[in-house]
């Protein structure tokens, strides 16, 4: 994969505020600390970003297009589901930090959001004749457990959860 200089800014700013969302409360942040922390000015900022939220739905969108991108086969079986929920889950474990200062910001709405319209987008895609509530069950269960599990630092080994998250769904009737 090939990055612009517009990939490289966009970062650095997503940097700056996850690194002054470490330090100060994230409704006393304001941009213009952000373009400061990441060495851009406004008019940069406001080219590529609405508000501090965008910048953080930017940080999910990225990382959830680098994931999609890393996945090299399309599940088949029960076995694959649990590998790529595996996979997810140690990718979220990877991130924990930034995801640890989300939820230290009361900001986890941003997440379940993401979530939800993700597994909208990829169940109306791909399965346009589901029940749907299906995505937003993924959604939630994700999400649930995720946070609970980074509520324990993230001890359990994620084959662990991605094999109870996938015992769940894959013996639900409606997710058929």
């Amino acid at each position: 994969m090939e990055y612009t200089q517009e990939d490289y800014t966009r970062h650095y700013i997503v940097q700056a505020l996850f690194l002054l969302m470490d330090e100060y409360t994230y409704e006393k942040i304001s941009i213009t600390d952000v373009v400061k922390k990441a060495g851009v000015g406004r008019a940069t900022f406001y080219r590529y970003f609405k508000s501090k939220e965008d910048v953080l739905l930017y940080y999910f969108e990225t990382n959830a297009k680098n994931f999609i991108f890393s996945q090299r086969y399309f599940p088949r079986c029960k076995q694959d589901h649990i590998k790529i929920t595996t996979d997810a889950l140690e990718k979220f474990r990877k991130n924990k930090e930034c995801i640890t200062v989300i939820h230290k910001a009361h900001l986890d709405y941003l997440y379940l959001d993401f979530l939800n319209k993700s597994f909208l987008q990829t169940f109306n895609d791909e399965y346009p004749e589901s029940n749907p509530y299906v995505p937003y069950l993924y959604a939630g269960m994700l999400y649930n457990v995720s946070f609970e599990w980074l509520k324990n630092d993230c001890k359990e080994p994620p084959e662990e959860l991605a094999k109870m998250i996938v015992d769940a769904i894959y013996f639900n009737e409606y997710a058929k």
